[in-house]
């Protein structure tokens, strides 16, 4: 049951996301819903991979360059979902940004509630 208030709370922030910035247009809720989807399939297996395959670029930078990850997972997931689209990469950026935060504190709110 944890995991499914973990996708609707990610379809919200996303959903809040597209509402706060111009580079991210989501057509409708059942994009929404497969956006939270996608992008919590893309983090769990995609991202961990490419953290470990750019970890002399990330040490260089020492740490940035997780957000450029954290922007092209965004963008991963937009291209598997139809109705979802990023527009430019600051729209990744931010997106992924401001998801990742709405959906930090959503969670923080709904985990001290139980």
């Amino acid at each position: 049951m944890n995991w499914i208030l973990s996708f609707l709370l990610n379809a919200l922030a996303v959903v809040l996301a597209d509402r706060l910035i111009d580079g991210i247009h989501i057509s409708g809720i059942l994009p929404a819903f497969m956006a939270g989807a996608a992008l919590g399939i893309v983090n769990t297996f995609l991202r961990p991979v490419l953290v470990l395959l750019t970890l002399p670029f990330t040490m260089l930078t020492l740490g940035l360059f997780i957000f450029i990850i954290n922007a092209l997972t965004f963008t991963i997931a937009s291209w598997l979902v139809p109705g979802f689209d990023v527009l430019s990469f600051g729209g990744a950026f931010w997106g992924a940004i401001i998801t990742g935060v709405i959906s930090w504190f959503l969670n923080l709110i709904f985990r001290e509630s139980r």
